[in-house]
């Protein structure tokens, strides 16, 4: 079904709330001497969305205006993850200390419209629209990493991304303009069936267009080697906005790229499985990629002594583990891939909102701030950040052991062994890291200058939700393994 504009908008209400919200903020801000309240309103905009998202009847799939956009159940588990960011990244806004001193209204506008334009790429049909929705999320992302005006590590984080972003983007579009060569269409479902069609094909160029685009993805990402912003930004952004880049742009990046090398240049075939175009390897490409991202990041992060920055490197190498999923080249592949996404949001915004708690408190984010905690007044948030810790590391009766399981499964099922054994080494080296915070918290003596944590309602009582989260999902997983498997239908048009 091909919708034209009007008839679009009954699939685009969750859009459709971002952007008003958006417009309703910029204007009170202009209108309003206490900029107080803008926070809730923005938090009201990011929860109705995703409200709209959860209230959204089953449709088999249909075209948005005029072919530039899909939507379909793979777009509504995304749209819901992304919405989801943005409560998030909204909440702790509200509660971090540093973000107080930033302009209100522009700095929660910008982060809606930010959540706005990942849903668009979440959604792209069309090489043009994903250009463009991706361009959006970077400029908005760029913005939101140097908000802090008048902190040199955060223009500085915000000048390394530009640059990283701009040459990423510039790649991509070039290697964009090689499949239009090509296949003549920026539609993902007519470059499918050109490059499916019998006849002569391209490899070389194909393989080389695929690499470009890539590029842009990968950043998207934080994929090795894409991955160089990463560390630098995500030290130097307002914790809020380093847990929204990490987890929302992130959930964006693997949509598009989804989205992309699945239904766009693949084909499934029976069984759940997915054919690469003859002659074009690259899945063998992407697994190189796989190995080395979980692998860098990992052995990265074991010389950090910056919370954030040891949680940017895990972050790099939890990109790693969910392209595993992605290289097997099956609806099991993709549904671990998803499943993991999920628990990787739960896991890493609660990390982020640790650093964030203490950080208010002491004004550190190194790992010497966390000297002793759980013995001067922060025992709570010190048992919350081990249970977040723990999950990323993979250990049982948490939701990130049962997101390692499905995607070693799928991984084990697909026959890459060697993937397997990789990525079991990898979990092995991240428990050392994971668990220096930890002994840390429970086990180093104050110095008697890393300050007392003051107890915060409003942070609190999202921490207390994500850990429960954790534990919970890790013991029945199964309403969230069900709405990802309800999501692998990719929406293709008639046959």
């Amino acid at each position: 079904m091909d919708l034209g504009n009007i008839a679009s908008l009954t699939h685009f209400y969750p859009e459709l709330i971002m952007v008003t919200g958006v417009l309703v903020i910029v204007i009170l801000d202009l209108a309003l001497t206490d900029k107080q309240y803008l926070g809730d309103l923005a938090l009201i905009t990011a929860a109705g969305s995703l409200m709209a998202i959860g209230l959204e009847a089953p449709h088999a799939g249909a075209w948005l205006f005029h072919r530039m956009l899909v939507f379909d159940s793979f777009a509504i588990y995304f749209r819901a993850l992304i919405a989801l960011a943005a409560v998030i990244g909204v909440w702790m806004s509200i509660g971090s200390e540093e973000v107080k001193t930033c302009d209100q209204g522009e700095y929660y506008a910008i982060l809606l419209a930010s959540a706005f334009a990942m849903f668009l790429m979440a959604e792209s049909a069309n090489l043009l629209m994903a250009y463009l929705a991706l361009e959006f999320v970077s400029l908005t992302s760029y913005i939101l990493t140097g908000f802090l005006r008048h902190n040199r590590r955060s223009l500085e984080a915000a000048l390394k991304y530009l640059i990283y972003g701009g040459v990423a983007s510039g790649t991509m579009i070039y290697g964009m303009s090689w499949i239009f060569g090509i296949t003549g269409s920026l539609d993902f479902t007519v470059i499918n069936r050109a490059l499916s069609a019998p006849g002569h094909l391209p490899v070389l160029a194909v393989f080389i267009a695929l690499v470009l685009i890539l590029t842009g993805m990968g950043y998207k990402v934080a994929s090795v080697p894409f991955h160089m912003w990463a560390p630098d930004v995500y030290t130097g952004a307002p914790i809020p906005i380093t847990t929204f880049l990490a987890i929302g742009s992130k959930a964006a990046g693997f949509a598009l790229l989804t989205r992309f090398f699945f239904p766009a240049i693949s084909t499934l075939t029976a069984g759940g499985s997915w054919t690469a175009l003859a002659g074009v390897d690259w899945p063998q490409l992407l697994l190189f990629i796989c190995i080395i991202t979980m692998t860098l990041g990992n052995l990265a992060a074991l010389q950090q002594t910056n919370m954030k920055r040891l949680l940017a490197y895990s972050s790099i190498a939890q990109a790693g583990y969910a392209l595993m999923g992605f290289v097997v080249l099956s609806n099991d592949g993709i549904r671990a891939m998803l499943f993991y996404l999920f628990a990787y949001y739960l896991m890493d915004a609660g990390a982020f909102l640790v650093v964030m708690i203490v950080a208010n408190s002491t004004g550190r984010e190194d790992i010497d701030a966390y000297r002793g905690l759980a013995w001067r007044g922060g025992i709570v948030p010190a048992i919350a950040l081990t249970i977040f810790l723990f999950s990323l590391t993979g250990i049982p009766l948490t939701i990130g052991f049962i997101g390692k399981f499905y995607l070693f499964a799928a991984v084990i099922r697909g026959q890459f062994y060697v993937l397997a054994i990789v990525g079991i080494l990898n979990s092995v080296v991240s428990l050392y890291y994971y668990l220096r915070p930890i002994r840390t918290m429970f086990f180093d003596q104050p110095q008697g200058d890393e300050g007392v944590v003051k107890f915060e309602p409003w942070n609190y009582g999202l921490m207390g939700v994500l850990a429960c989260a954790i534990i919970a999902l890790g013991l029945y997983w199964q309403p969230i393994i069900a709405f990802a498997d309800r999501s692998l239908n990719f929406f293709v048009g008639p046959a």
